[in-house]
């Protein structure tokens, strides 16, 4: 899977753009059309995710699944504070905020999954959507009380933003559509399928490639990443996937679901999460956080632990 991943052209593009933007090329994507591409992406898979769920209603599963993805969005950026201050010999505040981006999820990672998997025959659960959605704002509580644990200078002025965190444009863009889609239903859906379903790889395509661009310019400005650190970009995502993957079959998912889960775990919030630390905690340095979790785990990801959390579900599955 793996060999099919790098030759996918979803994959090829993000290639792209970094070897682009590493080279130091004029190539770029007008801002605003980025945006739109972001815009439709989300709702796309939101849309398509509350199709499905409409077609079986809430079961047992929708709800353990659901359960899982909270607890793994809670719990995850302990681990990732505990290595981050350890080995990555962080502060206490960067390592909270850092923390808070390793529990958090990454909605491209997460569509950019779906449509590989899918592409080998491993279609994850629709209401996985609704996970992902769930899973964008605990851990961003957790990394705030990492953080500022223990400090005393903590006040109303500097605490958490909690209106901006949930009304965040991706929670709302997602948990908004995903409810359109279960309301519509395949019949509704049928008349926006053309526009949101058979253009949908063709706009990711694209969007990957000013990600690409935008990993590799970040990686080349930043002076901040010691080798510890990107040691911690990769070492973070693997072992969360690994965990996520687990879950996920011992809570019995499907394995495309499974995976899905270990995908969802392994990602790192490099939108949703540094929009609510650069309020919440303005005295961390977003030079660290975006840089590992955009310039580093978001390609290794893409490029690798999609196949490898795929192959680890199948296995255990």
């Amino acid at each position: 899977m793996i060999l099919d991943t790098l030759t996918s052209p979803v994959i090829l593009f993000f290639v792209l753009g970094f070897i682009a933007a590493a080279l130091k090329s004029d190539l770029s994507i007008p801002e605003a059309f980025a945006k739109a591409m972001s815009i439709y992406l989300m709702a796309a898979i939101g849309l398509k995710g509350g199709v499905e769920v409409s077609k079986t209603g809430i079961t047992p599963e929708i709800l353990i699944a659901a359960a899982a993805g909270l607890a793994l969005s809670f719990l995850l950026p302990l681990l990732a504070f505990a290595l981050l201050r350890s080995i990555g010999k962080l502060s206490k505040v960067d390592a909270g905020a850092v923390a808070a981006h390793y529990g958090s999820v990454s909605v491209v990672t997460f569509v950019t999954a779906v449509e590989l998997l899918t592409g080998e025959g491993l279609s994850p659960a629709g209401y996985m959507v609704a996970v992902l959605a769930l899973m964008e704002t605990p851990a961003i509580i957790t990394g705030l009380t990492l953080a500022r644990r223990g400090d005393a200078n903590s006040d109303e002025k500097n605490s958490t933003p909690w209106h901006e965190v949930l009304t965040n444009a991706s929670v709302m863009l997602l948990v908004g559509s995903f409810i359109i889609g279960t309301v519509a239903g395949a019949k509704g859906f049928a008349a926006v399928k053309p526009l949101f379903d058979t253009g949908f790889r063709g706009v990711l395509c694209l969007f990957l490639l000013d990600m690409g661009l935008i990993a590799a310019r970040r990686l080349i400005q930043t002076r901040k990443m010691t080798l510890r650190l990107v040691c911690l970009a990769i070492l973070l995502p693997l072992l969360n996937g690994t965990i996520g993957t687990v879950i996920g079959t011992v809570i019995g998912l499907d394995v495309a679901s499974a995976a899905a889960l270990g995908i969802l775990a392994a990602s790192a919030s490099y939108i949703a999460v540094p929009a609510a630390m650069r309020l919440a905690l303005p005295q961390a340095d977003p030079g660290i956080y975006l840089s590992m979790s955009l310039g580093v785990t978001f390609p290794f990801n893409i490029i690798f632990g999609i196949s490898i959390f795929a192959a680890l579900a199948q296995s255990l599955g």
